[in-house]
């Protein structure tokens, strides 16, 4: 029976908070605060959705995260990439602005934190490891090239369409002269000005003498300062009546409780959608998490994390959010701040609240070209078509998975991207498996130890044939191995043993078994015998609850050297 603590982790830290940990806590709220009005605001903006849904999406959600997830550092919110996924998941099943399309993305938040939730309950965090790093690194590569895109029409204050790379590239140039000149100046100073921010501001303000913790304050309120710079600019020019699209009116208080529609219409369209953006949120969130608790050497466990993020998403389905996850940015930014605990969460929590009861009427004339230049400066840092000639030196079939899944992403959409991705990535898996590397060793002169004969100078037998097996026989590849003996074991050959060597094989399944039961029989009627050496004791296990060993011609050696010794007779025992 596990300890409640396992289940509720608050019962863990909460037991041991100090005035210590609060102080941190406490200035680590502030800090993620300022970085994420802004940020909420600009990431309901790329879902479609109202400006305070990903304020909502901001509040409960994290204190529910609090409460159930393992790390002390993750903050939890609307993001880039699952905001990307949002908005073209509810766009098939509703029009953007209306009543149905706020309603379909608390519909998509609460089957997402259910599948969270269902997947933490079965303990199937190992779901995720079918999402290759090539893959993700892909995907979340073309997914900031299409957030890019699809703000450029915000910066040219214009109305732009689609959901992959060709669609919104002819959407933006057919509408190029429609380009608002004003608007323009606002979204080319503000994205000039984060990315000086980002580059520029805490260089400078450390040589004006200012402290390293202050200048970082001052550094992550830089989108702060463009919200309030621009919006002022706005309201005082009167740059409405030029064209210059707003937020507009925000509602005033704490999060409304809603409740998200279920109809089966609804549900089947967004079952499949709500199951990508889980496995990729859950993905992007515990790599985050588990990179920033092996700092302070915590652990993270992943099933509970998969129950963490479901109750938040949960959370944000009944309290008029969209579907959330950890962000990187904004983990990273709370943890070098300090926060010891997941209160520091709680208290961001708090700030935000306040901000949308008190703060709201005040970003009325807020530009819609500064949230996407906060959006664009921001999903910047995540596209790394580096990976493309990393993986490409590395390993020609990683290079293909990258490269199918960032095409697949750019001219089919988020879903077909990641879908491909992984279907792709476990094709390659299986064809990669299904023709392991074999080895053909000998004996290094003086040891006992043997190696490949094309890569070292050992010791052969012309009646001995040794073979290593470098990958686990099922029945993806039991037929290879099979074809490679046929090939290399010929009636009019010298060879009178044959030695499997397992080193490498974690497992056998029954096609492999009887791939090797067909290789013995073919091999004995030929007057040779089979021999295993080196075989694991799960696998040995396994082949003794058969009758595969009682038949078997040859025997079953402890080491390889063993077998050379007892199969070469006086020569090998002097080698």
């Amino acid at each position: 029976m596990r300890p409640m603590r396992d289940y509720f982790p608050i019962l863990d830290w909460g037991r041991r908070y100090d005035r210590a940990a609060l102080s941190d806590d406490l200035l680590a709220a502030v800090i993620v605060t300022i970085m994420l009005i802004p940020q909420s605001l600009a990431y309901a903006l790329l879902a479609g959705l109202p400006a305070q849904a990903g304020l909502y999406a901001s509040i409960v959600p994290i204190m529910l995260y609090a409460v159930l997830g393992t790390s002390r550092a993750l903050a939890v919110g609307p993001v880039a990439v699952v905001s990307l996924m949002t908005a073209a998941a509810i766009g098939t099943v509703a029009q953007q602005g209306s009543m149905g399309y706020a309603a379909a993305a608390l519909t998509l938040a609460f089957l997402s934190g259910a599948i969270l939730v269902l997947m933490g309950l079965l303990r199937l965090g190992f779901v995720a490891n079918f999402l290759s790093h090539p893959v993700i690194a892909g995907f979340i590569t073309a997914s900031g090239i299409l957030i890019a895109t699809s703000q450029a029409g915000h910066i040219l204050g214009v109305g732009a369409s689609g959901h992959t790379l060709p669609e919104m590239l002819s959407s933006l140039i057919r509408a190029l002269p429609q380009t608002n000149g004003v608007t323009l100046l606002i979204g080319l100073s503000v994205t000039g000005f984060l990315f000086w921010v980002r580059r520029g501001l805490k260089p400078l303000l450390r040589r004006m003498g200012m402290g390293a913790r202050a200048a970082d304050i001052v550094t992550k309120a830089g989108p702060v300062l463009a919200v309030v710079a621009s919006t002022l600019a706005v309201w005082g020019l009167d740059l409405e009546a030029q064209g210059v699209r707003v937020v507009g009116a925000v509602p005033q208080g704490l999060p409304p409780l809603t409740m998200p529609p279920l109809s089966a219409d609804l549900v089947g369209a967004l079952i499949v959608p709500a199951l990508l953006i889980s496995v990729i949120g859950f993905v992007e969130s515990v790599s985050v998490a588990q990179t920033l608790a092996a700092k302070r050497r915590q652990r993270i466990d992943p099933d509970q994390e998969l129950i963490g993020l479901g109750a938040a998403n949960l959370g944000a389905a009944f309290t008029g959010g969209m579907p959330v996850t950890g962000g990187f940015a904004r983990s990273v930014v709370n943890f070098d701040a300090g926060a010891a605990t997941a209160a520091a969460g709680v208290f961001t929590a708090v700030g935000l609240a306040v901000a949308a009861v008190a703060l709201t009427p005040l970003i009325f004339h807020l530009p819609i070209a500064t949230l996407a230049a906060t959006i664009i400066v921001a999903v910047l840092s995540l596209v790394d078509l580096g990976i493309l000639r990393r993986a490409w030196a590395y390993s020609r079939t990683d290079f293909l998975a990258v490269a199918a899944t960032i095409l697949a992403t750019l001219t089919m959409g988020v879903e077909a991207g990641v879908s491909s991705g992984v279907a792709l990535s476990i094709a390659l898996h299986l064809y990669k498996t299904s023709r392991p590397h074999v080895a053909e060793m000998g004996l290094v002169p003086g040891t006992q130890h043997f190696r490949n004969i094309l890569r070292h100078d050992v010791r052969t037998d012309p009646a001995i044939l040794t073979l290593r097996i470098d990958e686990s026989l099922y029945f993806a590849n039991a037929r290879f191995l099979e074809d490679l003996l046929a090939e290399r074991v010929t009636p009019d050959c010298a060879l009178r043993h044959v030695v499997l060597m397992c080193s490498a094989v974690n497992e056998i399944d029954l096609s492999a078994l009887e791939s090797l039961e067909a290789i013995a029989h073919r091999l004995d009627s030929m007057g040779i015998a089979l021999h295993l050496s080196e075989v694991k004791g799960p696998v040995m296990d396994r082949l003794k609850a058969t009758d595969f060993l009682a038949r078997l011609s040859g025997r079953v050696f402890l080491s390889q050297y063993d077998a050379w010794v007892a199969l070469a007779g006086p020569r090998g025992a002097a080698a």
